[in-house]
């Protein structure tokens, strides 16, 4: 009986840690094809190569916990997913273009808008100090939030609510991820951006061309903005 129960835990763990490997092998693969496509596109972005800790962080998030369960074995695929109520998990190369754009540093404290399925506020949690996200979706902030305490994202909180008025109590940011298209950059985020702050967000009309906008906030408070690429994202939603 010992025998048999020993032989039977290891056969578990022997299929756990192939299953895990088999994800690390994947994750590892999108990695090298999101850093190509990155090459590129650099024309476009400006950004011949990749910040090695995006690419890292992208290797160790597990994405495939991050979408519904009917679309885990499509997780490390190279394009958007859908999570549910009308919303998708963007491309990973947006996702890693995004997240490079805005340059973070292990000390920062960031704001997203539009929490999601919770994959780019881990990726952001790998990179930053602090990341607070919202969500307008309650069933998916919920989700989100779920996800990401089970990954042992304690530098990343979730809350319900309108990202388009930001959340000031926690500002002002190192840098701001919008994750839905806007038709103009919201004042309350810009507000709440530091001096030498950056925000990336998508700017446009849901079936209209959309441009992934890179805005930085200089010393002295002037703005400057850059487009960088057109895009396709869900439509930043909230009473305004």
């Amino acid at each position: 009986m010992v025998r048999s129960l020993f032989l039977s835990c290891l056969l578990a763990w022997a299929v756990g840690a192939l299953a895990a490997d088999e994800f690390a092998s994947s994750r590892a693969e999108l990695s090298r094809e999101v850093e190509s496509e990155i090459a590129l596109i650099a024309p476009e972005t400006g950004r011949p190569a990749m910040n090695p800790g995006v690419l890292a962080a992208m290797r160790k998030v597990p994405r495939h916990r991050f979408v519904p369960a009917d679309q885990a074995r499509n997780a490390y695929l190279n394009r958007p997913l859908p999570i549910g109520h009308g919303q998708t998990i963007s491309q990973p190369l947006i996702v890693a273009l995004m997240t490079d754009l805005m340059q973070l540093r292990r000390g920062d404290t960031v704001l997203e808008i539009g929490t999601g399925s919770g994959y780019q506020a881990a990726i952001m949690g790998e990179l930053a100090k602090t990341v607070y996200s919202i969500e307008i979706i309650e069933p998916l902030a919920r989700q989100a939030a779920g996800r990401l305490k089970e990954q042992g994202y304690a530098n990343v909180t979730v809350k319900v609510g309108d990202g388009y008025h930001g959340w000031p109590e926690h500002g002002p940011f190192d840098s701001i991820m919008v994750t839905a298209a806007a038709s103009h950059i919201p004042p309350p985020l810009l507000q709440q951006l530091k001096p030498g702050g950056r925000m990336v967000i998508p700017v446009g009309a849901q079936f209209m061309t959309q441009y992934l906008m890179l805005v930085e906030k200089r010393a002295d408070g002037a703005i400057t903005t850059r487009q960088i690429l057109p895009v396709r994202f869900v439509p930043l939603t909230g009473e305004h």
